[in-house]
């Protein structure tokens, strides 16, 4: 018999909590799939999406963290890259942010080894390395496996780790998808159609969602994943958005298709331009192409024909427009109601964060799931540890755009705007002797933070005092040491491509004859 939308659970017992997901996407059906797998099995589970309703979908690169999402889903990285059409990478090659010619990696993994309570950068200023800022990046194994076009999931010894750390390029619609089908087999149960309106009780929460031609669904809590309409959070519940746009102006982004790289590169390209950057994301199938601009310095017209004269290749139809506000919901959970994804708030995919950010909000709701209610003191510390994160992620994305050195106007009021305190702060630190501190479990930890400095010419006037414990010699012998670890262990990695056709690629559609 075909389940219905009130049929229970498969193999479960009577129902004692009911969790509505509104919306669908990456979003949704992240948090299917992972409330299905770890939320107690008396929970019934529904997803409401509508077919007619499409996706943004523009989270198409990743960071580490998604490895560990899908190993606690039970997904097998092979059979996930071969559902996705999805490529490896390795870290994220920002182009021209310094004028054009310009370039440096923000590589996943460790930079060389620390040595002593010492992190490993300290040791290379001290070398001299603020003379030679690219020489950073030669300490790096995954930094030398991208550029060489190298790579397989290598993680070295205990006693000597390779340095490597990989994320995935991936189509998220087909993710999506796959996500879907995981869920759906787990006894998640998926409703078809529009809602057409949102009833509250006289509490204020959530009492029901309405859909078009009459279907009412109550929940016990309800997750919006509706995009950037938030549907429950912004439109039902009036919670305030915070306009982050006065750091991060871009409001605009066009996204296409375009032909498959070859060599697959196992990096993500964000290459500025005139008002804004642009991205390149290498799937097995296609590239990603995407450009992000403000549209105060560009009309729509002019980074249509900019996205496509850069190709270089031919499109696969036509750019696709995005309009967005940077900035967040200032409660991500309010009342019986929990924002993820684009509902919660937009930070532009500069650093890849879209889909983490999702998953850091299923984590985090994971670790605060309500039985039966959240207290008012728990509810309050979910939103201050979501807006610590999302504060963090934003002062790292606006330290890519004031610390250029570009002549255009867009880029000249970047480097004007007053930066966040926070921010303020963090470089004036580092600008002092190399120092980095980590607040609480921020995204981004120390290698990430100085390699976007260095890259982007922040240079400490000092070390830590220290890295002076080691005689000249002794230095020589330790940085050649870090330099031919990573050298040879870029080395003895298969080319990217060959790896993929060895072990995850999409097998070829035969076409009838």
């Amino acid at each position: 018999m075909e389940a219905s939308p009130s049929t229970d659970r498969i193999a479960r017992p009577a129902v004692r909590q009911r969790v509505v997901i509104v919306g669908g996407g990456t979003a949704g059906w992240m948090a299917a799939a992972a409330l299905a797998r770890f939320v107690p099995a008396s929970t019934r589970i529904t997803l409401i999406e509508s077919d007619a309703i499409g996706t943004v979908g523009v989270g198409e690169a990743t960071i580490p963290g998604i490895r560990l999402f899908n190993q606690m889903l039970g997904l097998d990285e092979a059979e996930f890259l071969r559902a996705t059409h999805g490529s490896f990478k390795l870290g994220i090659r920002f182009e021209g942010w310094s004028g054009e010619g310009s370039g440096y990696l923000h590589a996943f993994g460790s930079i060389g080894r620390g040595l002593g309570l010492v992190p490993f950068h300290h040791y290379w200023l001290r070398g001299g390395g603020a003379a030679n800022p690219a020489s950073l990046w030669g300490h790096m194994a995954s930094a030398q496996a991208a550029m060489a076009g190298r790579f397989a999931p290598e993680p070295g010894r205990p006693d000597l780790p390779s340095g490597l750390a990989w994320a995935y390029h991936f189509d998220a619609s087909l993710y999506a998808a796959l996500l879907r089908r995981h869920a759906e087999a787990m006894g998640v149960v998926r409703i078809e159609g529009k809602i057409a309106s949102v009833a509250r009780d006289t509490a204020g929460r959530i009492d029901h969602v309405a859909l078009e031609g009459g279907h009412r669904e109550p929940g016990d809590l309800f997750i919006d994943c509706s995009g950037f309409r938030a549907l429950l959070i912004g439109e039902t519940l009036a919670e305030p958005f915070d306009d982050w746009s006065e750091h991060l102006p871009c409001d605009r982004a066009l996204a296409v298709a375009g032909e498959r790289a070859s060599p697959l590169p196992p990096y993500t390209r964000a290459i500025a331009h005139g008002a804004g950057w642009r991205w390149r994301i290498p799937l097995q199938h296609r590239t990603g192409n995407g450009l992000v601009y403000d549209s105060r310095h560009l009309s729509e017209d002019e980074a249509t024909d900019r996205l496509l004269t850069a190709l270089g290749r031919q499109a696969l139809g036509d750019p696709r427009a995005l309009r967005f506000t940077t900035g967040r919901r200032r409660r991500a959970w309010v009342g019986n109601c929990v924002a993820l994804g684009l509902a919660a708030g937009f930070l532009e995919p500069l650093e890849s964060t879209s889909i983490h950010l999702i998953q850091s909000g299923i984590a985090r709701l994971l670790d605060y799931w309500p039985a039966p209610m959240l207290q008012p003191v728990e509810l309050d510390a979910y939103n201050a540890e979501t807006a610590a994160e999302w504060q963090a992620v934003r002062d790292f994305l606006i330290l890519h755009y004031h610390a250029n050195a570009r002549n255009e106007p867009f880029w000249a009021e970047r480097r004007a705007v007053p930066l966040p305190e926070s921010l303020a702060a963090r470089i004036a630190l580092f600008r002092a002797n190399g120092r980095f501190r980590r607040e609480g479990e921020e995204l981004f930890a120390e290698a990430a933070w100085v390699q976007v400095m260095i890259g982007q010419g922040i240079l400490p006037a000092g070390h830590h005092a220290l890295a002076d414990a080691l005689s000249a010699h002794e230095l020589d012998d330790f940085l050649s040491l870090t330099r031919r670890h990573a050298a040879q262990v870029a080395a003895r990695l298969p080319t990217h491509d060959a790896f993929i056709a060895a072990h995850c690629a999409v097998p070829v559609q035969k076409v009838p004859a």
